[in-house]
This record gives C-alpha cells, structure tokens and sequence, in this order.
C-alpha cells in the first residue's frame, strides 16, 4: 500500500474531485499550514487533504465566557476533535490543491488568508498525526474505477438532472440560467451532480465513497428521482439558504 503524507484540513462539507473551495482560514492552526502551503514552489501544486467532519467542530470554541479581558487559549492542531482525532472522519476525503492563498492585511505574519483551492484526486486516511502545529494524515490514494455501465448511466443521471432543476427552479419561482453544458465523463458528471445536488454531508459523503462511478451513478439516478418527486409535490421550496453555498470558514 503506497501512502502519502497531507496537511489534513477537516470541515463540516464534502469536497469531491474538480469542485471549486473558496476558504477563508484564519484560525492560528490552519494559517500555519498555508504559510508552509506558500513556501512550495511556486510552479508545483500545494496539496492539502479535505475531509468532512462526522463528530466534532471545524473550528475552535470561541472565548464567549471568559473574564473581561482574557484571551482565548490558543487552538491546538485537534481542537474541536476526539482524542484520537480519525475518529471525528469520515474515513474518505479529497486532495485540494490550493491555487490561490492570498494574505489579507498588512500584518506579518497576516491574520487571515483568502484561499481557493480544486478538488483532484481521493484518498482514504489510514492514520492522523497532532503531533505538530496542525494536524497532518498519512493517506492511501483511491483510484478512480468507472464500473460497468458508466457511460449509459451518466446519460441518465444528466437527464434527471436537468428534470431536477427545472422542477427546483419552478419550486422557487426562479428561471433557470441559459443552458449550460454539462460535461460527458461519467466521472465529472457524478462528482458535479453529487455537489450540485441538495443532500446531507453524509448522503454526499456516501456518495463520495462508492466503490466505482457506475454505482455512484446509480444511487445519484435514485436520488434525483426521489428528489425531483419529492419537490414537484411542495408548494414551494425555502431557496437562498439551500441553493447558495457560502465561503467554508475554519
């Protein structure tokens, strides 16, 4: 088993493979990994792994009920996690490749960064280490396997898809955008429809963990279905606090 070491970035969301991550980080332990993120080279990538938290909080407590004057003690790399923090998981996450960290402020070292980073490639994590200023995962590649019946199966899901929207957008009240293309590769189409698509962190998360694309596939053909049902039946749908995903914060 080939394993490799990643910076190990845990928040309350899936990211899956070319999906976009705006993050505004700007706790002590994550800035740390994107001052070490900025001393790679510049024409190489900046990985760090993203997983979704099953227990436990992507930030630290706050100082809400600390005397006049006192300061928040300062957040260890597994603040907000269980002792051994793999157990606050999901046991498969994401490698971003960190495009953009941007200083915000004149401050040195600055107080917060702006970042954007792409989803690339899986990975399932095999240990985690908080021995250092934040924490870090020794992880176990996943290839990406199409599984039989891809190609008929992602022809299917980008018909429901598109069923999915309409009927959401009239739910709203809303028109849709001027048609765009929707990709051909079984894989793009089942890692854009599993973001796209209004679930749970854990239905995404399972979906992010299926064996091969096909099934992927398969269970997102059930789920728009079932949704597409669903919503066509509701007067009306709550929009912006469903439909608009805002900048994940630490």
């Amino acid at each position: 088993m080939t394993t490799t070491r990643l910076p190990l970035f845990p928040l309350n969301t899936v990211l899956f493979p070319g999906l976009v991550l705006p993050l505004n980080v700007f706790e002590a332990r994550y800035r740390a990994m994107m001052r070490d993120l900025l001393d790679l080279p510049e024409d190489g990538t900046r990985p760090f792994g993203v997983v979704a938290i099953r227990d436990g909080h992507e930030t630290a407590p706050s100082s809400l009920g600390l005397p006049d004057g006192s300061e928040p003690p300062e957040a260890g790399p597994a603040a907000g996690f269980a002792t051994d923090p793999s157990l606050s998981f999901h046991p498969v996450g994401c490698v971003a490749d960190a495009s953009t960290i941007r200083p915000r402020g004149e401050e040195d070292p600055p107080e917060s960064y702006e970042v954007l980073a792409t989803g690339t490639t899986r990975f399932r994590l095999v240990s985690v280490d908080a021995s250092g200023p934040y924490l870090t995962a020794e992880v176990e590649p996943l290839p990406e396997v199409a599984g039989e019946g891809a190609g008929a199966l992602a022809s299917g899901v980008l018909r429901a898809f598109r069923s999915y929207q309409k009927v959401l957008a009239g739910a709203n009240e809303r028109t849709l955008a001027p048609g765009q293309e929707l990709p051909e590769d079984p894989s793009v189409v089942s890692y854009l429809v599993a973001a796209a698509t209004m679930l749970y962190t854990g239905d995404k998360q399972r979906l992010l963990q299926a064996k091969d694309t096909a099934t992927r596939l398969a269970e997102e053909l059930r789920i728009l279905r079932q949704e597409t049902a669903l919503i066509g039946k509701l007067p009306s749908v709550p929009g912006a606090e469903y439909t608009v995903r805002p900048t994940s914060l630490n």
